[in-house]
C-alpha cells in the first residue's frame, strides 16, 4: 500500500462513507474499512477511513475502540488523525464525542485540537457556536425527538464541555474569516490560557477553507465530514475524477431504509407518491415471532426485474414511542436492525447488486451481514452521499454497489434519483 496520507475514525458507517465522499471530491483515494482491519490494506489510498459503531455505545467501549483504530492508522503510516462525528454533533450526554477526543489527544500526545461538525453543503452552520440545521437551532431541528441521542442543546461549547475534562473555547466567525493566520494566533492564544478544544464556526464553505491551512500541522482534527473539503490540498492534492471511479454496475436495485429523521421520512414518502413499490416492517410483528424476513423477499422478488423497490421501517417519532414503550428502547432498536440487515442480505442473495442503505445504525448492521469489510467510495449522489463499491461472498462475481445514507443527508427524491446516478 502507498503512503497513507490521512487516518480517520468515524463513529458510525454513513458517517465513515459521508467523511470519505468528500474527501474523494477533494481527489483524496480513499479506502473505507468496516471497523478495525486485522491485517494491512492491500490497495492504494491516500485516506483510509475506520468505520466504527461507536455513537451509542457505552463511553469505554468507544473509546476502546477507537484507539484502536488508532493504533493501526498509526501502524500504516498515517501522517494526521482525523475523528469525525454526525454533523448534527449527536451522541449520548456522557460522550461520545468528548471521551474519544480526549482519549486520542492523550495517546498522540496532543495538547489542543479543534471541533466543528459545520457542513454548509448540507445545511449544518456553526455561528458563535451554536449549531444550525437550515435556518433553525439543532433543538429546534427534529433532533430533539431522535429515538436514541437527542440533541436539546444547540451551544456546542456547553455540550462539550459537559463531555471533557480540558477546558472548552471558540474560536468564532470573526477571526475564521481573517485566516490562516488569524486562526493560528487564536489557537495560540486560546493555549496560553489552559484551552484544550475548541468550538470552531463556519457558516460557508469558505470558512471552511480558510480553516483547513491552520490545522496543516494539527496531530488530531476532530469535526463532521466538512473540514475533509480543505485537508486534501495541505498534502499537495487536488480534486480529480479518476479518484471516484468504480466498476460499471449492474444487477436488481434495491432501498432498505431504517432511518425516522425528518428527511429520510420524506424519501419514503416522495417513493411511494412516484408509484413505486414499497412496503413497511413492522416491528410488532418481528417482536411477536412472525417471520417478517420471508414475508418481505417474498413480497419483492417478483417485483425487482421492473426497477427499484423499497422496504422500510421509518417512521414519525411518535410511532418510534409506541413501539419503544412495548419492547424498550434497545431491544427495539436491536430487533429492527437483526431484521433489516436479514432482508438486506437476502435481496442480496437474489440478485440485487445496487443496494441504497439508510440511516447509521442500519447502515452498520446491513453491512456487517454481507461480510463487507472494506468498500471503494466513488462517485457522489448528493452532499455527503456517495455510490460505494465491496468485493463480498455475498455478491461473489463483480462485487456490490452500494450506498450508506445518513438518516439526515439527501433530497426527497434520493431513493428515485440515486440508481441514475451510477453508471
Amino acid at each position: 500500500m502507498g503512503a497513507m496520507k490521512l487516518g480517520c475514525i468515524a463513529d458510525d458507517f454513513t458517517g465513515a462513507t459521508d467523511l470519505a465522499n468528500n474527501l474523494v471530491r477533494a481527489g483524496m483515494r480513499v479506502v473505507q474499512a468496516m471497523g478495525v482491519p486485522r491485517q494491512s490494506l492491500d490497495a492504494e489510498a491516500d485516506a483510509v477511513v475506520v468505520a466504527l459503531k461507536s455513537r451509542t455505545l457505552p463511553v469505554n467501549e468507544a473509546v476502546a475502540q477507537s484507539l484502536a483504530a488508532l493504533k493501526w492508522l498509526q501502524a500504516q503510516g498515517a501522517q494526521q488523525i482525523y475523528f469525525k462525528y454526525c454533523s448534527t454533533f449527536d451522541s449520548t450526554a456522557q460522550g461520545n464525542i468528548g471521551p474519544v477526543t480526549e482519549a486520542l489527544m492523550q495517546a498522540l500526545g496532543s495538547d489542543f485540537t479543534i471541533a466543528t461538525p459545520a457542513f454548509p453543503d448540507n445545511q449544518r452552520t456553526v455561528f458563535k457556536g451554536h449549531l444550525f440545521v437550515g435556518d433553525v437551532l439543532l433543538n429546534e431541528s427534529g433532533m430533539q425527538n431522535h429515538p436514541l441521542t437527542p440533541m436539546t442543546d444547540a451551544n456546542l461549547v456547553r455540550v462539550l464541555q459537559g463531555q471533557c475534562r480540558r477546558q472548552v473555547g471558540l474560536i468564532d466567525y470573526k477571526v475564521v474569516a481573517q485566516g490562516e493566520a488569524a486562526i493560528r494566533t487564536r489557537i495560540d492564544q486560546l493555549r496560553a490560557q489552559g484551552v484544550g478544544l475548541a468550538i470552531v464556526d463556519a457558516i460557508s464553505n469558505d470558512d471552511l477553507l480558510r480553516l483547513g491551512p491552520a490545522l496543516k500541522n494539527m496531530l488530531l482534527v476532530t469535526a463532521g465530514s466538512g473540514v475533509a473539503i480543505s485537508l486534501p490540498a495541505n498534502f499537495g492534492i487536488t480534486p480529480s475524477s479518476m479518484a471516484s471511479a468504480l466498476p460499471e454496475a449492474e444487477g436488481l436495485q434495491a432501498v432498505v431504509s431504517g432511518s425516522c429523521s425528518l428527511a429520510t421520512n420524506r424519501q419514503v414518502l416522495a417513493f411511494i407518491k412516484a408509484g413505486l413499490p414499497a412496503r413497511s416492517v413492522d416491528p410488532l410483528q418481528v417482536a411477536a415471532g412472525v417471520d417478517v424476513v420471508a414475508q418481505m423477499l417474498d413480497w419483492a422478488k417478483p417485483l425487482l426485474g421492473q426497477g427499484p423497490v423499497l422496504i422500510y421501517s421509518s417512521a414519525d417519532s411518535n410511532a418510534v414511542k409506541a413501539v419503544q414503550a412495548q419492547l424498550g428502547v434497545e431491544e427495539a432498536g436491536a430487533l429492527l436492525e437483526r431484521t433489516l440487515a436479514a432482508i438486506a442480505r437476502g435481496l442480496v442473495d437474489v440478485g440485487v447488486r445496487q443496494l441504497v442503505l439508510a440511516g447509521g445504525e442500519t447502515s452498520g448492521a446491513c453491512v456487517q451481514a454481507l461480510n463487507i469489510t472494506q468498500m471503494k467510495i466513488g462517485p457522489q449522489i448528493d452532499p455527503g452521499v456517495p455510490w460505494c463499491h465491496a468485493q463480498t461472498d455475498a455478491a461473489p462475481q463483480g462485487g456490490l454497489h452500494l450506498t450508506l445514507k445518513s438518516g439526515n443527508f439527501g433530497t426527497d427524491d434520493f431513493f428515485i434519483k440515486a440508481f441514475a446516478r451510477l453508471v
